[in-house]
């Protein structure tokens, strides 16, 4: 595959909603909520707007226009630009290999929750056995993943304009409407209103380093950075298409619905639980578990439970698609063969790769690494380990390689580069500190050397 048969998006908005779909995922919905409520609710969202107009912008904008620049995705990409560096695009490449397979396997207990509140058996979900009981079974855990992934596959299968844009400009809209729509609804359940307070307002006494570490985190995983993503979505974005626009444009995607996803689940818990640091703390079962509580408790609640199910579904998907579609892209560039002969080899990879972490909670519960769960295991070496790796590459690269001068050349092809100066200094000495310390301190984490 060369640049002349590269596929491409149409234009800026059929970019920006296809990259934002990609930023937005399961991340937003319950990974951003539980850590704003576990790091101090207003501050730490304060402190990761910041992070995200400065150091996200600065990361996201570096990875596009080493796409646009070089119209190739990550392993192309470096290896064009300093061949001793290839090895940095082989790593980025090799995290959403990682990162699809589980994501999929969530992607899957999303659908059956979905068809839980479908078929109107909604009160059988708020069993606390409920969750549990689905995740340890073997069959039914399977056949939902694999039902996702083939959806994944298929608007993949259909190409960057007729695929990923066209299902990304229906599904955005869709997302924010619904977002809003059941933010506003949990913000005014009676006794929502100290949740609403705790999340808004920054309590500065709360503020310390892990906030900042805590929040630099979530911005890996949120914002599709350090993965090749927004490397290939930048080989097919057109050279008249202003870069710096459409990434505050991804940012305020990205950011709102995170935002909006704490206003949807953190007034509610502190409705049905006062705000325990136990409810506020479950993670992913803070969804999947207390969720379907609150819902049933609602009038209408099967309704909004349908809506909420159908929003975390789309995001699941676009995110899904944006993992995919990288890999996909990587093994085109590289082997130069069928795009619709990759997609089969890759569905059939990642549906193998996939099942561990499928089974990890049924016959396989008994098997662990470094003392971890398969999917437990893979979220840690690709968002902990993996990611700030390559983004620390990323960062020398541009800094000290190509020099930062070869990314601003490339933006100010369409429009001037206004954030030049910001970006060169953060590219250049403040992300690489940054993430050595988010690599260190969850590494000393998962270790037990400390908990940040």
């Amino acid at each position: 595959m060369n640049k002349t048969t590269r596929g491409s998006f149409t234009g800026k908005i059929g970019f920006v909603l296809a990259a934002a779909g990609s930023a937005v995922g399961l991340g937003n919905i319950w990974r951003f909520p539980y850590l704003a409520a576990k790091y101090g609710g207003g501050i730490f969202l304060l402190v990761y707007i910041i992070l995200a107009v400065t150091f996200g912008f600065t990361l996201m904008i570096g990875e596009i226009a080493l796409g646009r620049k070089t119209g190739l995705s990550a392993i192309g990409a470096f290896k064009a630009l300093n061949k001793k560096f290839s090895f940095i695009g082989y790593l980025a490449s090799l995290i959403p290999a990682i990162i699809l397979p589980y994501y999929s396997v969530i992607g899957g207990w999303v659908m059956k929750y979905l068809s839980v509140f479908l078929t109107g058996q909604c009160h059988s979900a708020t069993s606390d056995e409920f969750f549990g009981n689905f995740i340890s079974s073997v069959g039914e855990p399977v056949i939902w993943f694999l039902l996702f992934l083939t959806i994944t596959a298929v608007v993949v299968l259909l190409g960057v304009e007729k695929g990923v844009e066209k299902v990304s400009k229906i599904m955005m809209p869709v997302l924010v409407a619904l977002s809003v729509v059941i933010a506003v609804y949990s913000m005014f359940m009676p006794g929502a209103l100290e949740g609403v307070k705790y999340y808004i307002l920054p309590d500065f006494s709360k503020f310390s380093v892990t906030t900042i570490l805590a929040a630099m985190g979530q911005l890996f995983y949120s914002m599709s950075l350090a993965m090749g993503i927004m490397i290939t979505y930048g080989s097919y974005m057109k050279k008249d298409v202003n870069i710096e626009s459409s990434v505050k444009q991804i940012e305020l995607f990205d950011t709102g619905i995170a935002f909006l996803a704490g206003l949807m689940i953190i007034p509610a818990v502190f409705v049905f639980s006062g705000g325990s640091p136990e409810a506020l703390g479950k993670g992913p079962s803070l969804m999947f578990v207390t969720l379907p509580k609150v819902f049933d408790s609602m009038m209408g609640g099967t309704v909004i439970g349908i809506a909420f199910f159908v929003l975390v579904l789309f995001a699941a998907l676009t995110s899904s698609i944006s993992l995919m579609e990288t890999v996909v892209s990587i093994l085109c560039d590289k082997l130069k063969i069928n795009r619709r002969l990759v997609c089969g080899i890759v569905f059939i990879a990642i549906f193998l790769v996939g099942l561990p972490s499928c089974l990890g909670y049924s016959i396989w519960s008994e098997v662990k690494v470094m003392g971890m769960q398969f999917l437990d295991f893979f979220d840690f070496a690709s968002n902990s380990v993996l990611m700030p790796i390559v983004a620390f590459f990323t960062c020398i690269f541009i800094g000290y390689v190509i020099k930062p001068k070869a990314i601003t050349e490339e933006i100010e092809i369409s429009a001037k580069f206004k954030r030049e100066k910001m970006f060169n200094v953060i590219i250049k000495y403040i992300a690489p500190i940054c993430i050595v310390l988010i690599l260190v301190s969850s590494v000393f984490d998962a270790l037990g050397i400390f908990k940040i």
